[in-house]
C-alpha cells in the first residue's frame, strides 16, 4: 500500500496580490519537493472540484453559492476580510482544494492508497461555516470529516491540526458534535485568538494545547506527546484527518514559534501509529499554512516521508 499526493494546478491561479504571503509559490515549492526521486513511488492524482453538496454539509447554501459567484476580472481582487481576497482564479481553486480534501478520504477508504496528502491551496482551518477569514474559503478538513460521515458512515472522524495558528473554523464545526474530534497546538496568543486551553466541546472532543512564543521543539512534543495523542487514542477514531500547517517552524514570519524540520516527523511517525491502532492505518494529509518557503518545501517533504513508511 502506498502514498496519493492530490493536487491540481488551479491551486496555483489563487493570487492574492503581490508580497501576500499565501501566494502560489507556497505549492510550487512543496510539488517540486516531492518531485525527487525518493518521492516516486506517490500516486499522483487530480484534485476534483467539491460538489454542492459535499460544501453544504459544512456551509450554508448561500454561503457556498456567494464565493463561488464571485468571478474578478483579470488583475482584479475583491476583498473578504483584511487578509483574504479572491482574484480570477480563486474560486476554482478553492472548490480544488475542498475537493482534494475529499478525495484523499476516499483514496484511504477505498483502499488504493494506505495515506494520502493533499498538496492543495488556499488552506481552511480558519473558514468558518457563513465567514471566510484567515486566507481561508472553505473548511476543508471539515468537509472531508462530514464527507467521511456521510458517504463511508464513519461515526468517529478526528481532525487534529499542528498548524501554528488555531483552526477556529475547523472547531467552530466540531465543537457541539461528540462524534468529531478536533485537537490542536498553536502559538497562544496569536492570530485569530481562538484556542484556549478551556475551549473542550460539548463531550471533551475539542482539545487545545497552546504554546507560547519562543517554544520549540521540547515544548511542541510534550503537547501532542502527553496531551493530544492519549486524548486521540481515548477518542479512537475511525479515520484520522492532519491539518499540516508548518508555520510553527522556526524560521517562518507569521509567528514565533521555533519547530525543527525534525519535529514534523516526529509528529507525523506518532499521528501514523495511532491510526494503526484504531483506523487500519488510514490518514488523510492536508496542506494549511507554512510561509517560509525552504521551511516549507523541507517541512512537507518531511512529513510526506512519513506518510510513505506507513
Amino acid at each position: 500500500m502506498t502514498t496519493a499526493l492530490i493536487t491540481h494546478t488551479a491551486c496555483l491561479d489563487h493570487d492574492m496580490g503581490p508580497y501576500h504571503p499565501e501566494c502560489p509559490d507556497r505549492l510550487r515549492v512543496v510539488l517540486s519537493a516531492l518531485e525527487a526521486e525518493e518521492f516516486a513511488p506517490l500516486l499522483r492524482e487530480q484534485a476534483p472540484e467539491a460538489t454542492i453538496e459535499q460544501l453544504t454539509r459544512v456551509h450554508p447554501l448561500h454561503y457556498v453559492e456567494g464565493i463561488i459567484a464571485i468571478r474578478p476580472n483579470i488583475g482584479e481582487l475583491v476583498p473578504l476580510d483584511g487578509d483574504t481576497s479572491m482574484g480570477e482564479g480563486s474560486a476554482e481553486a478553492a472548490l480544488r482544494a475542498a475537493g482534494g480534501a475529499v478525495m484523499a478520504v476516499d483514496a484511504v477508504m477505498e483502499g488504493w492508497a494506505r495515506t494520502a496528502f493533499a498538496a492543495v491551496r488556499p488552506p481552511g482551518h480558519h473558514a468558518e461555516p457563513e465567514r471566510p477569514m484567515g486566507f481561508c474559503f472553505f473548511s476543508n478538513a471539515a468537509v472531508a470529516a462530514m464527507h467521511a460521515r456521510i458517504r463511508w458512515g464513519l461515526q468517529r472522524v478526528a481532525v487534529v491540526d499542528f498548524d501554528v495558528h488555531h483552526g477556529n473554523g475547523t472547531q467552530a464545526v466540531f465543537e457541539s458534535d461528540p462524534g468529531l474530534f478536533y485537537a490542536s497546538s498553536h502559538q497562544h496568543p496569536c492570530y485569530p485568538g481562538t484556542g484556549s486551553a478551556s475551549e473542550h466541546g460539548v463531550a471533551h472532543n475539542i482539545v487545545n494545547t497552546p504554546l507560547r512564543a519562543g517554544d520549540g521543539s521540547a515544548a511542541f512534543r510534550a503537547a501532542w506527546g502527553d496531551i493530544i495523542i492519549p486524548a486521540l487514542d481515548a477518542f479512537a477514531p475511525e479515520l484520522l484527518i492532519i491539518s499540516a500547517g508548518f508555520d510553527a517552524h522556526r524560521d517562518d514570519p507569521l509567528a514565533q514559534l521555533r519547530v525543527e524540520t525534525e519535529d514534523y516527523a516526529w509528529l507525523t511517525d506518532r499521528l501514523v501509529a495511532v491510526a494503526d491502532r484504531h483506523c487500519g492505518g488510514r490518514v488523510a494529509s492536508l496542506l494549511e499554512g507554512g510561509y517560509d518557503l525552504n521551511a516549507l518545501a523541507a517541512s512537507a517533504a518531511a512529513h510526506v516521508r512519513s506518510l510513505m513508511r506507513a
